[in-house]
């Protein structure tokens, strides 16, 4: 018999499989297909201080073994997800959740988490680096490990909650960001988000999305998570959440023995609105395939 319980900064799992925010709505969508309850946990979507409409469209292109996108954290806001979405989601999922958060300004994050800190099914924090800092210039908050340092610091102040923060692989080197993170008091960090992109209409000639770039996701990322995820694991202490292009237990298995505690699983979703559950189901059988009893022996085993 085999064991798929991970620990990540005190919340037990059942399994490490963890769909990522906005490719999973609020859960109750997704509950239509299937029980979610067999989930480690999910993070929702994406959640700002104020409703966004998001990126004007077209926001989506595909590419070979992936897609690009620019939605733009479309998102009701952080009063409103409380209030109407939150309520409907703790009707059909029975743990702690991952609440996904983004900000275009320090203080928007804190004023962000302090709300979502005061929610009871709300377990996990993950704060979404990615987003351009307005008061910055627009570079994004995870490619400066200043700005990640006193983004990480401000959540922290206004939360009891365990805080993950989500970091961009669009920089020189990410283990400087993850480590400004836990400088800051981070509980674990999560990787990779999107890298940028682009496609190009031949007959319009020009960009397929109208924000002319998006992040790519899928497959094709893949070896790009399992190479960041690897080196931060030797640059921090702290756990980390895996994710970027996984589509089967033998991916997640790969990001574990590099440094991975929990996984999750994103753009897959979008393909197959049943593959967290599959993955599950695949995984006791993936572990006894490459002699594994306990999944947390294996964090990091290929260091």
């Amino acid at each position: 018999m085999v064991n798929t319980k991970v620990t990540l900064s005190g919340v037990e799992l059942d399994n490490p499989i963890i769909p990522a925010s906005g490719t999973f709505g609020f859960g109750y969508e997704m509950a239509e297909f299937y029980d979610i309850n067999i989930l480690g946990t999910f993070s929702f979507k994406g959640t700002t201080a104020e409703p966004r409409f998001g990126n004007p469209t077209p926001r989506i292109a595909e590419t070979p073994c992936g897609m690009l996108n620019a939605v733009g954290l479309q998102n009701p806001g952080v009063d409103k997800v409380i209030a109407e979405e939150l309520p409907k989601m703790e009707k059909v999922f029975h743990k702690k959740v991952m609440a996904n958060i983004g900000g275009f300004s320090v203080k928007e994050y804190a004023e962000t988490a302090e709300k979502l800190d005061a929610v009871d099914s709300v377990g996990l924090l993950e704060v979404n680096i990615s987003c351009p800092n307005v008061h910055g210039g627009g570079i994004s908050f995870g490619t400066d490990a200043n700005a990640a340092y006193e983004v990480t610091k401000a959540v922290k102040a206004v939360t009891k909650k365990p805080v993950y923060m989500k970091l961009s692989p669009n920089v020189t080197d990410i283990t400087e960001i993850a480590r400004a993170c836990e400088a800051a008091g981070a509980d674990g960090v999560s990787l990779i988000n999107t890298l940028m992109g682009m496609r190009i209409d031949l007959r319009r000639k020009a960009p397929i999305i109208k924000n002319k770039t998006g992040g790519l996701s899928g497959p094709a990322i893949f070896p790009v998570a399992v190479r960041m995820v690897y080196q931060v694991y030797d640059a921090v202490k702290i756990p980390i959440i895996g994710m970027g292009g996984v589509q089967s237990a033998e991916d997640v298995i790969e990001l574990m023995l590099a440094g991975a505690t929990a996984v999750q699983v994103g753009a897959a979703n979008l393909v197959s609105p049943c593959i967290c559950r599959d993955i599950i189901n695949d995984l006791p059988a993936t572990m006894e395939k490459y002699g594994i009893t306990n999944l947390t022996d294996i964090i990091g085993g290929a260091h």
